[in-house]
């Protein structure tokens, strides 16, 4: 059978997934939509089924992108994901609330399994469900009762599917969907739903509760005050965690594959072939993985602050800050974990269910410094900017560094502005926010959530990543015939005889480079860009910095003939410094270097971003205009920066 999974959110829907298919599941979205769609298989006593785990719906009567795809999907019996039957988890401990969707799939006549969730808890709520009275009310249904989170009842579900069977019932409530197209009209049916539920009176308060832990805990993590120092900890500890152990795995993979790179150099036979596995192809597959551990980290802790509930809370506490620039409490994650790398934290605005909110979250969020910016602030900075101290005690370049920052989160904020009037939404719905009780992570599902996330990143923007990389080492590798006399000269120079063999090496290398099809790139684009303050050498590095925006650093060192360790890094802002245009005077000016970090702060020159964007807009549209969008707006910047300084 295909069997659907539906419920509210914030009912455990996604133990009951991780509980019934284990690891025998996979990521997708449904089609023409950036909705999730997670799939698994399901084993029961009577044989293998498949089962797909659809959005936390309220109701049958869309108000959202994720409702309309549920719709969609049971009003049309041709769809692909159209059931055979449905397991619905309720929260047992809202049952009453819960119901109102549950009542609708049982009139549209589907094979039924309702799993009461979260019975635990309805217990310790001193709450007393009238489960005879439930079966009679739905007499077709399979009811049984779960802990998903503790994988408790996975073998009551299965047997409760292999007894479905598919026949005439008598409906809840009627329920015509031809006659429910008005807004009045499901309003009225939505309301007589629920009256009918609270009649039955399947639930009783059997005894007084416990003092509720999550309402004394709220008191605090809500509060307008303390809630917002509590988050920004929080925040900075999963920073700090990124920031520092990120870099750790991050160093060991790079490093790996730039032995393999060499190895492979070494053994293989030399030739084109050879060169495009050692340098394209190995460099572009250590593009993609290095960027796991970010990943991991970051949504390790978004799952924990999921799983715990704490995540509802910052939602909450957020939300009025966001909505008058277009967004809402759930952009504050994608935004904030931007600043350690755009693609963990556009992947994470999938918490975001209005269709509008989650696409401006995603369109404003490279805006915001990533750590690989890092290396470019920098050199530039270490290049352009006094090393002094105001007062003593501020430091200048920690004092621009921090107005870099800034800027972006400005820009950022000013854009989603003004994208909030120019994109129309696909639904006008309406805000549900709901705060589930505070409760103990459960990390087997924790490792699920992590698991999910990287096999999407690497199998969805990975492949795109490897092969942008690949064209870019093809540009920076090969150029026209003229090359080889350029070499020839080089090596007849006494410059290069007098060089040790790294620095002939490096020679080169920088040669090579500038003599490449990128090299004649950035000399064709050079009158483009000579007014922002940049030579062609600039250009070759802006161009090659499309792979990631650190390359910048590493094409200034091939350019200048230096190395990239420690003392190649003084090497090159020593070089830079003394560098000199045609006219005697210094090339990286405090104009022009002002010029290129404002120009950083604002272009997209980031291949997996953009992959990572086409990827959750499921469309080329959007990236290739956030493309244009920030290339325009950096370029208009530094035009103004350089202009004004010069």
């Amino acid at each position: 059978m295909k069997i659907a999974l539906f419920g509210n959110p914030n009912t455990g829907k996604s133990s009951v997934f991780n509980m019934l298919t284990g690891l025998r599941q996979q990521v997708g979205n449904f089609p023409g939509v950036t909705v999730d769609k997670k799939q698994g298989s399901i084993q029961t006593p009577n044989g293998k089924h498949e089962l797909i785990d659809f959005p936390g719906t309220y109701s049958f009567f869309a108000r959202s992108l994720d409702e309309q795809v549920v719709k969609e999907v049971l009003n049309d019996s041709a769809h692909p994901d159209y059931p055979d039957a449905i397991i619905y988890v309720a929260d047992a401990a809202n049952l009453e609330r819960n119901l109102l969707f549950f009542s609708q799939l049982y009139d549209l006549g589907f094979p039924i399994v309702l799993v009461l969730n979260m019975w635990d808890r309805a217990q310790q709520k001193g709450l007393q469900i009238n489960l005879e009275l439930l079966q009679q009310s739905f007499p077709d249904a399979q009811i049984v009762t779960t802990n998903a989170r503790v994988s408790i009842g996975k073998t009551r579900i299965t047997t409760a599917l292999d007894a479905l069977e598919k026949k005439e019932r008598a409906p809840f409530l009627a329920f015509d969907r031809q006659q429910l197209q008005s807004d009045q009209a499901q309003t009225l049916n939505t309301n007589q739903r629920l009256e009918k539920i609270r009649a039955l009176g399947l639930v009783q308060q059997r005894n007084t509760p416990a003092p509720n832990k999550s309402t004394r805990l709220d008191q605090i993590l809500t509060h307008r005050i303390y809630g917002y120092l509590i988050f920004s900890l929080i925040l900075l500890t999963i920073f700090q965690f990124i920031f520092s152990f990120a870099s750790i795995p991050m160093d060991f993979i790079d490093g790996q594959f730039v032995r393999l790179s060499d190895w492979c150099s070494q053994v293989l036979p030399e030739g084109v072939l050879t060169r495009l596995i050692a340098q394209g192809l190995i460099p572009g597959i250590g593009g993609v993985l290095v960027f796991v551990p970010q990943i991991a980290i970051l949504f390790f802790f978004i799952a924990l602050l999921e799983e715990s509930g704490y995540l509802s809370r910052v939602v909450f506490i957020m939300d009025r800050l966001m909505r008058p620039f277009g967004l809402n409490g759930k952009s504050v994650v994608p935004l904030l974990s931007s600043v350690a790398c755009a693609i963990p934290g556009i992947m994470s605005a999938r918490t975001i269910t209005d269709w509008k909110e989650r696409l401006i979250t995603i369109f404003v969020a490279p805006f915001m410094s990533c750590s690989a910016r890092i290396p470019v602030y920098t050199l530039l900075i270490s290049v352009v900017i006094p090393k002094t101290y105001i007062g003593g005690i501020i430091s200048l370049q920690g004092l621009v560094l921090f107005g870099l920052y800034l800027l972006g989160i400005l820009f950022a904020l000013g854009t989603a502005l003004v994208l909030q009037f120019l994109v129309k939404n696909r639904t006008s719905g309406y805000h549900v926010m709901e705060l589930p009780d505070y409760k103990n992570p459960r990390m087997s599902n924790v490792g699920y959530t992590v698991l999910e996330k990287v096999k999407v990143f690497i199998t969805d923007a990975g492949k795109i990543i490897v092969a942008i990389s690949i064209l870019l080492w093809a540009l920076a590798t090969y150029g026209p015939s003229s090359r080889t006399a350029a070499l020839k000269d080089l090596h007849q120079s006494q410059a290069f005889k007098n060089a040790n063999e790294t620095q002939k090496q490096e020679l080169d290398n920088s040669l090579l480079l500038s003599q490449s099809y990128i090299g004649h790139f950035g000399k064709w684009m050079e009158p483009a860009i000579a007014p922002l303050g940049y030579d062609w050498k600039i250009g070759v590095a802006l161009l090659s910095s499309f792979a990631a925006r650190e390359v910048f650093v590493g094409s200034l060192a091939t350019i200048y003939a230096v190395g990239e360790d420690s003392d190649g890094q003084k090497r090159l802002v020593h070089k830079l410094k003394e560098e000199k245009n045609e006219r005697g005077k210094p090339t990286y000016s405090l104009a022009t270097g002002a010029s290129l970090l404002v120009f950083y702060v604002f272009a997209m020159q980031c291949m997996a971003t953009l992959a990572v964007v086409k990827r959750e807009t499921q469309t080329w549209k959007w990236p290739l205009l956030q493309l244009l969008f920030m290339g325009v707006v950096a370029y208009l910047s530094a035009f103004v920066v350089f202009q004004i300084l010069v």
